[in-house]
């Protein structure tokens, strides 16, 4: 391998600005934070898109470059171009994961089980999530006059997740229940112009097998992303989303479903279009007005 492409050094790299972030003036701090916080994009990106993301100028970047002993941005920038982006993590193998396994650290082999296991329920999950089968789901989405997504207990994170960021391409997604109440409650006025999508693992939530019934008796749509398709007597799904949760403790693991939850996202918001964009835009601005995001004041200098 190219030693500009080793994986170890943009590891050293990061942990180096991690390591010197607290010595930086205020803006190459910032472009700092940006490349630990952003490795892939870094990679990726021409040093002005950098910038902007970064709300910094591109000398800056150059200033921090050279900080770090680099003769230039693309110096700096060339260790995380093919070892640090989603793309190439495949082409990187497995070597780390059979590393952890013949380690004999107390945690390793329990770490490795559980890695193993995420890569497995996640690939199997994805698989079944076949391109025809998201298009339909697409389609009965995009063209319901309302959505409503619910879950229960755990799953609920996951729904939760799912409503705040697909009401950006799907202004009519409702999340339900809603506070405290129950997902019925807030299903009153379901039609048969509507799509009801439930996440539920197995033990069921009886509170999901109630709307689901309901949306039926409604003649809603339905998309339901759950372990099996068969979930309980007389449930019937338009659309069903299956994934693994097999997990190596007590509880079901829910890598695969998020997994599949990201992909349904991704094509929600292409399918949104401009319109999309232009809503996650103004929601953006709306955060950075309103001071939603901490950031960090500049520290007072210490005397010697």
């Amino acid at each position: 391998m190219d030693p500009q492409l080793d994986p170890k050094q943009t590891t050293r790299l990061i942990a180096t600005l991690k390591d010197r972030i607290a010595e930086m003036p205020p803006k190459l701090a910032a472009a700092a934070k940006y490349i630990i916080d952003n490795p892939g994009d870094f990679a990726l990106d021409p040093v002005r898109v950098t910038a902007q993301k970064a709300g910094i100028s591109a000398n800056t970047l150059v200033r921090l470059a050279e900080f770090l002993g680099f003769e230039g941005f693309e110096a700096l920038r060339s260790p995380f171009r093919a070892s640090l982006v989603t793309e190439r993590e495949a082409g990187l193998g497995e070597d780390w994961l059979t590393q952890m396994q013949a380690s004999t650290a107390p945690a390793a082999a329990l770490q490795a089980r559980a890695a193993r296991n995420e890569i497995n329920i996640v690939a199997r999950s994805l698989r079944l999530m076949t391109p025809e089968r998201t298009a339909s789901i697409v389609k009965t989405l995009t063209e319901a006059r309302r959505c409503y997504v619910t879950a229960t207990r755990a799953s609920y994170a996951l729904a939760h997740y799912f409503h705040y960021v697909g009401r950006m391409a799907l202004p009519d997604l409702d999340l339900v229940p809603r506070h405290m109440g129950s997902a019925i409650d807030d299903l009153i006025d379901l039609s048969d112009r509507d799509c009801l999508i439930a996440v539920t693992f197995a033990p069921y939530s009886s509170g999901t097998i109630q709307a689901l019934r309901m949306a039926a008796e409604r003649k809603a749509k339905v998309v339901l992303i759950s372990d099996s398709q068969v979930i309980a007597p007389g449930i019937h799904a338009d659309h069903v989303l299956a994934v693994s949760s097999n997990s190596i403790h007590a509880f079901g693991a829910y890598g695969g479903a998020m997994a599949v939850l990201e992909c349904l996202l991704t094509h929600l918001i292409e399918a949104g279009g401009a319109e999309a964009r232009r809503r996650i835009e103004a929601y953006e601005d709306l955060r950075q007005d309103s001071g939603a995001y901490w950031t960090g004041s500049r520290l007072p200098r210490l005397r010697e």
